[in-house]
């Protein structure tokens, strides 16, 4: 018997972004549902995510946490779905640069900005994203180049960058750019995204 997929989320986090991978995956998953101020917090969960953030993903006796790396994961694990390149290949090195780019550069210098904090000119190299206008001009330039970041192939790394810029450009924390909106309206239009999205909204709809 195959290893169960096990998903904890909210639809409220950044759990959606496991969702779509999974989705994309095409494999069968159990989700659990889990509130931020009882469930996620509770001993249980804890003992699988002892930050108590969603989301999670429990895999037979592996657990993996933080969006990323889920996507990450799962690609790997499933690589019949072909969502990262194979070991070896070249295209490699865009998809790890553009995954932790978007973890990493990217989240920060966005959370930063909703956040109201703006770098001082003259912190700006004790800073891993530099700035914020900087960072958002490096992905800007990444997704005009192709439809897809790594490839001219659809990827985890799509799915995990195009989930930042789609919560960016949903929340204000990027600016509605041509480029941004282009690139979004590409992956938002995946049958997977779509089924994710229902799943996640009728939660929401009780």
């Amino acid at each position: 018997m195959a290893d169960e997929l096990v998903l904890y989320t909210n639809p409220r986090s950044r759990g959606r972004i496991a969702r779509w991978m999974l989705e994309e995956v095409g494999q069968p998953y159990r989700t659990e549902v889990l509130d931020f101020a009882t469930t996620m917090k509770a001993p249980a969960y804890l003992a699988i995510n002892p930050m108590g953030k969603v989301p999670a993903l429990r895999h037979g006796d592996a657990v993996v946490t933080e969006a990323a790396a889920i996507c990450a994961y799962l690609a790997d694990a499933f690589p019949q779905a072909g969502l990262a390149p194979p070991a070896g290949d070249r295209n490699r090195a865009p998809y790890y640069r553009w995954m932790f780019f978007a973890a990493g550069p990217m989240e920060a210098a966005s959370s930063n900005k909703a956040m109201g904090f703006a770098v001082p000119p003259e912190r700006e190299g004790m800073m891993g994203y530099g700035s914020y206008d900087r960072a958002m001009k490096v992905i800007e330039e990444a997704v005009s180049h192709s439809d897809y970041l790594v490839g001219g192939k659809f990827t985890a790394a799509d799915v995990y960058v195009g989930s930042q810029v789609g919560f960016g450009l949903m929340f204000g924390t990027l600016e509605k750019r041509p480029a941004f909106q282009k690139y979004w309206e590409r992956l938002s239009a995946r049958p997977a995204y779509a089924r994710a999205r229902e799943l996640d909204d009728a939660p929401a709809k009780h």
